[in-house]
């Protein structure tokens, strides 16, 4: 099968659990790779954003992998985030991580240094080189600094075999429409913002790799699914229902919003690594009122 077959649908970035003396909790990261694959999320994602890699040692990534691998044992697709701003310590991390097992390579583009167009387009070919495995762009501009082109993503798409698709998080409409009108037949397109989804899947996006996933996975990959196959009207009514949470999700900063919904829902600890903190006390209350909604 195809990337773009293999990760169609719901992707799930997943949070990384901690104790509240800030050490990797790894019962808790069982337990909610089994919550979200039980609640019929497509694939998992290890090693994102959402993942609190800045904060985690080299170590502890390797550690994670091979749990997550073991604890998810192949019931659905894994695909692991690596990126960096250094195109030549992306390339040690790649060959230092255990990704025999992974459908794909997620990798950010270069944060901080905003390498021009050219330069993107030199750090992925470079990296598609050094990996036999595809590899997926991720443009967040909110993040990084700096923007994909949509000429620069179908110019790799076309240009390098092995890289095979794209999370878009720019949340630019007309750019992402741009990449879906030119890019190749068997390149995959999923989305990177939670809120955009369902327009998005209607305009011909694959599917999303989302944050609320974490703590909504059955309604939120329902929604998907949903869009997916073209009923619109009953994504309409998921969406309208999860419009509050994607909110609340990302009221102060990520993952703070998403422990705190999978804190109160007694899957993992509310605990983040500085420099990241806890929702505020008026925020979590917010947080505590929704899900008694969504509940009833």
């Amino acid at each position: 099968m195809s990337v773009k077959d293999l990760l169609k649908g719901t992707g799930v970035a997943l949070v990384t659990p901690f104790t509240k003396d800030k050490a990797v909790d790894y019962n808790n990261l069982t337990t909610l790779i089994d919550f979200v694959i039980d609640e019929a999320v497509d694939y998992i994602v290890v090693l994102g954003t959402t993942g609190e890699t800045p904060t985690l040692s080299k170590e502890e990534k390797i550690e994670i992998v091979n749990h997550c691998f073991s604890a998810i044992a192949a019931r659905v697709p894994v695909v692991i985030g690596i990126g960096g701003n250094d195109t030549r310590s992306v390339i040690s991390e790649m060959e230092l991580l255990p990704v025999e097992k992974a459908i794909a390579i997620l990798s950010a583009s270069p944060y901080y240094n905003k390498p021009s167009q050219e330069g993107i387009f030199q750090h992925y070919k470079t990296l598609a080189g050094e990996t036999s495995k595809p590899l997926i762009l991720y443009n967040v501009p909110g993040r990084t600094g700096s923007n994909i082109s949509a000429e620069t993503t179908v110019r790799l798409a076309n240009e390098v075999g092995n890289i095979n698709g794209i999370k878009e998080a720019s949340g630019n409409m007309q750019q992402c429409m741009q990449i879906l009108k030119d890019k190749p037949q068997d390149f995959l397109v999923v989305s990177g913002d939670d809120h955009l989804a369902l327009p998005q899947i209607a305009c011909g996006m694959d599917g999303v790799i989302s944050v609320a996933a974490n703590c909504f996975p059955k309604d939120f990959s329902a929604m998907v699914r949903c869009a997916l196959d073209g009923d619109f009207m009953r994504a309409r009514s998921l969406n309208n229902i999860l419009l509050e949470g994607y909110e609340l999700l990302f009221a102060e900063n990520n993952p703070a919003g998403v422990k705190a919904f999978l804190g109160e829902m007694g899957v993992i600890g509310n605990h983040l690594r500085l420099p990241l903190v806890p929702l505020s006390a008026s925020i979590h209350q917010k947080v505590k009122q929704y899900l008694q909604t969504l509940n009833s």
